[in-house]
């Protein structure tokens, strides 16, 4: 039986090692193809092997004599699953609460030997809310202009949009160690009630498509159920510590 072939045109210099050559080689490995690897070792033999096969990048892989194109072009011929630029995910999501819940699982489990306890939901919420912080402190500039989208209060007082990620990391810093819960609530309950309104009104009731500002400015989730659970969870929060 004969093997599949292909031929893979990658950059491989010394201070430039094409990361996407490398998945495109890893790709038709594990996809079972024969692959001639041609290095592009200089400059200029790539501009040269760019301008003859009329391309702007590389890497380029070749299957029986025809041009398949990139690392994403092989992954798309191949039918393997492609991301378009801006399509919406809730991969982000998924990450964060699963890391939250297993840090709340560990922290629990190394304090109280067991994960039936009170301990655990109050520490996956005060986790999650710090780590959700952290993705809109990494820029806070783009998470201000996203949340000026939607926000009832940024919408009508704009410095709101750069003190809620602040916020958010206070309240759940402080309800992770037990202390000025008197501050720590009334923020949070604060601060989740009036998303949790201004959430539902753009989804819910005037049915506005847009970007979730919870998992930072650059996020690629859509604003909806999970920006609405991030907010009631914090509600939910509050109203237990402050009840309990």
């Amino acid at each position: 039986m004969t093997r599949k072939t292909a031929q893979l045109y990658r950059m491989v210099m010394p201070d430039h090692l094409c990361p996407y050559g490398l998945k495109s080689r890893h790709l038709l490995d594990s996809q079972g193809f024969e692959v001639e690897d041609h290095l592009l070792t200089t400059r200029a033999e790539t501009e040269a092997f760019m301008e003859r096969n009329g391309v702007k990048t590389t890497p380029q892989t070749f299957i029986d004599g025809d041009r398949i194109g990139g690392y994403e072009a092989l992954r798309d011929h191949l039918g393997k699953p492609v991301r378009g630029e801006g399509e919406t995910t809730y991969t982000p999501v998924f990450a964060l609460f699963g890391m939250a819940a297993l840090m709340a699982a560990a922290g629990v489990w190394a304090g109280f030997g067991t994960l039936v306890t009170r301990h655990f939901p109050e520490w996956f919420i005060a986790i999650s809310m710090c780590l959700l912080a952290l993705q809109k402190l990494r820029d806070v500039e783009s998470f201000s202009t996203m949340f000026l989208n939607y926000d009832l209060l940024a919408r009508r007082w704009v410095p709101y949009s750069y003190v809620y990620p602040f916020a958010e990391a206070l309240a759940g810093v402080l309800m992770l160690s037990g202390v000025l819960i008197w501050l720590a609530a009334p923020v949070a309950l604060i601060i989740g009630t009036i998303g949790a309104v201004s959430v539902f009104k753009a989804v819910y009731i005037e049915r506005r498509e847009l970007k979730c500002a919870c998992m930072g400015g650059a996020s690629d989730v859509p604003l909806g159920f999970v920006s609405l659970t991030e907010n009631l969870m914090m509600v939910a929060m509050a109203l237990w510590m402050l009840l309990g």
